[in-house]
């Protein structure tokens, strides 16, 4: 079994605890890696060795010289496509070939950012005062604590990084305690592509040794976080008493609501993407389906008709399209909310059990589940699960649609699925989401914002608002006023 450290100053390192935990895979359940289980000494250590590049090397490159940099790592991962895909596909869980499609697009993300960071540009002001000269400059935050989870480790990180480091900044990132290993083989080649040491720092362990102390620690600038509300809500208190910024991209409940008129055949193809990929542990999950009333029968067969031809299994295999679900904890909490649903009236239509057995490891899996009957003050309607849970509601029009849609405390993501335009741009206009995709779903990229509205964060992540996250705006003042003014009157 491999043993990794901490990589700090572009060291491998071990914890000052001394202390080792197991990364477990989630197909087999067994142990495969062993990992520093880090904790506040760590946590002193990488910050120290950011703040000495902060400070030093980082600082006197050019923001042309930084952007190459970018473009270097973006090269190496798509030189190291195979290993990052099998480390991060073995930590969590997730079909090789979904994982590898992530991989090889998250390059994407430090080749875009590296074009980027040059062009970050302050603005001369024009003023009403006269003899003045204003503009304004740009300036990276410092320090930056990235805390990810652990369904897309790779991707969610490049989400906060490449902004922040072509924003100028400096990164200590704690992944998740499930998912650790893919950091730690990015982080070398980090050190690999020329990046000054301490520019890119990852301490592994638990959130209460490592995530807590990274969050307050007065050194810290800012917290990138991605992960459930109730963590986003512990960080944001945290964060606070020291002022900090922070971005948060938290859970969803998304609605993906389908009108009578849509291309039924595509969008029962988008909702089953939408919620079953990845077994719907994402947080975009199109997890509730709005139906108008006339189509709600023969759409529910359509999607069963897909889902029962899904394979489950090792999610090594190239046929497998279901794999298991990434922890033994998110497997019981998945678990639970089926009996939850069944309890509150809801009816169970296709799926809804466990599979274990041969072929299926450890047994983490739970079918493709659809519920009808869902009423949306139902928890299965409200609560995320994090699953392979669809719950199917009914509605009569489009008033009704966007009441049931926005009727709820997330704001994360929506789909709309029709033919008509006016439909879709009204649609898109009224539900209370930071993203909504229409006539297609999950849909992400590098050259667009992403984020949510009400408990689902705050913040975007992607395109050049991302930038703008890890920025410090400052207001230049130059007198051209050669005549001395009176030291007791202030003009204004």
């Amino acid at each position: 079994m491999q043993q990794y450290k901490l990589f700090i100053g572009n060291e491998w390192q071990t914890s000052t605890s001394e202390e080792w935990f197991d990364s477990l895979d989630p197909f087999s359940g067994e142990p495969w890696a062993k990992l520093p289980k880090g904790n506040a000494q760590d946590v002193d250590r990488a910050v120290e060795a950011a703040k000495a590049a902060m400070n030093g090397p980082w600082s006197t490159m050019s923001a042309t010289q930084r952007g190459m940099l970018l473009h270097k790592l973006g090269e190496l991962i798509d030189a190291n496509l195979d290993v990052l895909t099998e480390v991060e596909a073995r930590d969590n869980g997730k079909l090789r070939t979904e994982v590898r499609g992530q991989v090889s697009y998250m390059a994407k993300y430090f080749y875009y950012y590296g074009g980027l960071a040059d062009k970050i540009q302050g603005a001369v002001i024009p003023m009403d005062k006269p003899k003045v000269f204003n503009y304004t400059r740009y300036e990276p935050v410092g320090v930056v604590g990235t805390i990810t989870p652990w369904n897309s480790s790779l991707l969610l990180t490049a989400w906060k990084v490449a902004p922040a480091l072509a924003a100028g900044n400096v990164i200590v990132a704690k992944p998740s305690e499930h998912t650790s290993v893919s950091l730690l083989v990015l982080a070398g080649l980090f050190a690999e592509a020329g990046f000054p040491p301490g520019v890119f720092n990852v301490v592994t362990g638990y959130g209460k040794d490592v995530g807590e102390p990274l969050v307050e620690h007065p050194d810290v600038a800012c917290i990138a976080f991605t992960g459930g509300d109730e963590g986003g809500r512990r960080v944001s208190v945290a964060a606070a008493k020291h002022f900090k910024r922070v971005t948060l991209e938290l859970g969803g409940k998304s609605p993906n609501i389908v009108f009578d008129d849509a291309d039924l055949t595509r969008a029962a193809n988008g909702v089953i993407t939408g919620i079953f990929s990845a077994g719907g542990q994402t947080c975009m999950a199109g997890s509730r389906l709005l139906l108008q009333e006339s189509i709600h029968d023969e759409f529910v067969e359509r999607l069963i008709g897909i889902a029962s031809k899904a394979k489950l299994g090792d999610p090594a295999l190239p046929d497998v399209q279901v794999g298991p679900v990434a922890t033994k904890p998110q497997f019981d909490k998945v678990v639970s909310y089926i009996e939850v649903a069944k309890s509150e009236g809801a009816k169970c239509v296709f799926g809804g059990k466990v599979r274990s057995g041969p072929g299926f490891g450890a047994g983490q899996f739970v079918e493709p589940t659809i519920f009808t009957g869902v009423d949306n003050g139902m928890r299965i309607a409200q609560e995320e699960v994090f699953g392979p849970v669809l719950s199917v509601l009914k509605f009569r029009d489009e008033e009704e649609a966007i009441q049931i849609g926005n009727d709820i405390r997330f704001g994360l993501a929506a789909g709309v699925w029709t033919k008509s335009l006016h439909r879709a741009m009204h649609m898109s206009e009224r539900l209370k989401a930071g993203t909504v995709w229409i006539n297609n779903y999950r849909s992400t990229s590098f050259a667009t914002p992403f984020g949510g509205y009400k408990d689902s964060g705050l913040g975007r992540e992607g395109g050049v608002e991302a930038v703008k996250e890890f920025l410090e705006v400052k207001s230049v003042w130059i007198s051209t006023d050669l005549d001395m003014p009176d030291p007791f009157i202030r003009k204004y």
